[in-house]
């Protein structure tokens, strides 16, 4: 373990003017770091790659109180997060002294900020840049946009998994959220009425081997072993909602054919309430994932998305019209195949208020095109960080901006932005402030990750719905998580499962 004490001073330490004389060529990042998050990586990073040493000024205390009414740690925990960071070679407290008294001094090679300051610059760094021109370069930057990781590149998957349980741990101690408060939170799941509403999905899992390559053409020739059908799309965030103990009715549009019966025999076996409204214009959603071993190949997918009819539209306003006075919360699981119209929205949003039922919101849109920032005044939604930058049309500006700017849009009481291995980072708002923090993935090699978002949106729902705050909902959804991307297909996930695996988690 490296000794962080030693990486980090203050502008009035004697060692500022030893870093000074160091001939290396240096980046210098700002900010008050006061939540360290995937995307303060990707910045911090890219900032390395610029010069040999890597400088990190943070804002000190007294400056953070007058520019902000959020809770901020303590400078010397903000220092010694960002000085735990591999990349970062030095932290600067500004204590008394502002950013272009350190320019001045260290006379870096360039100085790395964040894309907010592009084009609107407080004073102090405006001067610091002004500064800089004078022998150096800026460069704004927002953290590169990726969906994936390469920390496998880096590390093998027990010591990855290990740290990030340790971090999960120290989240659970900043929020003094022990194992008997979680307890209680599952234990009152059974006492939670909740309706499921969006888009069904039959998932058909193929399982091959893999033969060799066709001697005809470049295309790989398997030989299918043995395959099996699983309940997808809203119906398995039902079954999610039902196998974790609360009552469940399922709303939604499906075709005329074999696969709408196995999606009814099964959610209604497992004690779901449903309502399956049948067009024969759009079969229902059936998609075929070919894998050998866990691999997958590829999928095809059966699809027809055009929006409903007007006539099933009426049908699902007038039962949701009915069902509201005895639920808890709605549930909308969005795929964009049509069957979340406005009208059924602005429906939902009417009775919610009327009958004061939590609004939950998913919108999926990995090979289509949604907007979440159709779900206004929810009390829980859950996109991707591709979701919220399609959302908003913005691919260049950082992850805060993005939620930030997202969670205004749709007054939101609270939301996830999904970072697939990078866990996700829940934001609540409160009377006085945003609420952050970032979940790392408890499982880091998944075998199949179809579904792990289902799950989370399932177990967060049930969580709030129940009286958990945001961090406890987003403990016991991260475990869920964890535990759905562990075996092939969408299978629901028994409360005695994930009691145990939370058990496991917070005993490491």
């Amino acid at each position: 373990m490296q000794d962080t004490n030693n990486k980090i001073f203050s502008l009035d330490s004697k060692r500022l003017e030893a870093l000074s004389n160091d001939k290396d060529d240096m980046a210098l990042c700002y900010g008050h770091f006061n939540l360290i998050h995937p995307g303060h990586l990707r910045y911090l990073r890219h900032a390395k790659t610029l010069a040999n040493k890597l400088i990190v000024a943070i804002v000190s205390d007294k400056d953070l109180a007058k520019n902000t009414k959020e809770h901020y740690f303590h400078e010397k925990e903000r220092a010694e997060s960002i000085a735990n960071i591999q990349c970062v070679d030095n932290v600067v407290i500004l204590n008394n002294l502002f950013l272009e008294r350190l320019v001045e001094a260290l006379k870096p090679k360039v100085l790395v900020l964040g894309r907010e300051f592009e084009d609107k610059q407080p004073k102090r760094i405006s001067l610091a840049i002004d500064l800089m021109k004078s022998w150096g370069e800026v460069v704004f930057y927002a953290g590169e946009t990726h969906y994936a990781t390469s920390d496998l590149l880096h590390d093998n998957v027990f010591d990855i998994e290990k740290n990030n349980r340790n971090k999960f741990n120290k989240v659970c101690q900043k929020y003094d959220i022990t194992l008997k408060k979680l307890q209680n939170r599952l234990d009152n799941f059974s006492n939670t009425k909740l309706l499921v509403i969006g888009d069904t999905i039959v998932d058909h899992y193929v399982a091959c081997d893999a033969i060799g390559m066709s001697a005809e053409a470049p295309v790989l020739v398997v030989k299918e072993l043995e395959n099996r059908e699983f309940i997808g799309g809203a119906a398995i965030v039902a079954s999610h909602v039902r196998s974790l103990g609360s009552s469940c009715h399922y709303i939604s549009v499906v075709g005329e054919d074999s696969q709408s019966s196995i999606v009814d025999e099964t959610l209604r076996s497992q004690g779901i309430k449903v309502d399956l409204f049948s067009d024969p214009t759009r079969p229902t959603t059936y998609k075929t994932r070919y894998m050998v071993e866990n691999q997958k190949l590829f999928r095809v997918t059966r699809i027809k998305d055009h929006k409903i009819s007007k006539n099933i539209e009426q049908e699902i306003i007038d039962r949701l019209t009915i069902l509201a006075p005895d639920i808890d919360g709605i549930m909308i699981s969005d795929f964009v195949y049509g069957v979340i119209t406005q009208n059924i929205l602005d429906t939902i949003s009417n009775l919610s208020s009327q009958f004061n039922i939590k609004l939950y919101g998913d919108l999926q849109c990995s090979s289509q095109v949604g907007d979440v920032s159709r779900f206004h005044g929810f009390d829980l939604i859950t996109p991707t960080e591709k979701e919220s930058r399609i959302a908003l049309r913005d691919n260049e500006s950082g992850i805060e901006w993005i939620a930030n700017t997202l969670m205004d849009h749709t007054n939101s009481k609270n939301m996830l932005i999904k970072l697939g291995s990078d866990g996700f980072i829940a934001y609540g708002n409160t009377k006085s402030s945003l609420e952050r923090q970032n979940f790392p993935a408890l499982t880091v090699n998944p075998v199949d990750v179809t579904g792990a978002g289902d799950s989370l949106f399932a177990a967060m729902s049930v969580a709030i719905s129940s009286g958990a705050n945001l961090m406890e909902a987003s403990i016991i959804g991260a475990c869920m998580a964890s535990l759905a991307v562990r075996e092939v297909g969408n299978i629901p996930i028994e409360m005695n499962r994930l009691s145990s695996y939370i058990d496991t988690v917070l005993h490491d």
